[in-house]
């Protein structure tokens, strides 16, 4: 009895690990994936755009992330002496 018992959970085991080996490998960069653009090209016209800046150019996307960056999320800056 208990040697049929063992037989039966050694016989899970070697299942279960079976099992395990089947997945297949989960990539990132795999067929169907599609990956973002860079940031600085938005999203085409939008309300919520700030002004000051043009789509596509990487160098004015830059200054308007310095300049929220200090002067708009600042709190040193921001608060009145």
């Amino acid at each position: 009895m208990i040697q049929r018992f063992t037989l039966t959970i050694a016989a899970a085991a070697m299942a279960l690990g079976l099992a395990a080996c089947g997945d297949k490998p989960q990539e990132m960069n795999g067929a169907g994936v599609k990956q973002d653009g860079a940031p600085y090209t938005g999203v085409g016209k939008s309300q919520y755009a700030q002004g000051g800046w043009s789509v596509g150019d990487k160098t004015s996307w830059e200054q308007q992330l310095k300049t929220r960056a200090q002067y708009g999320q600042n709190d040193y800056t921001r608060m009145s002496k």
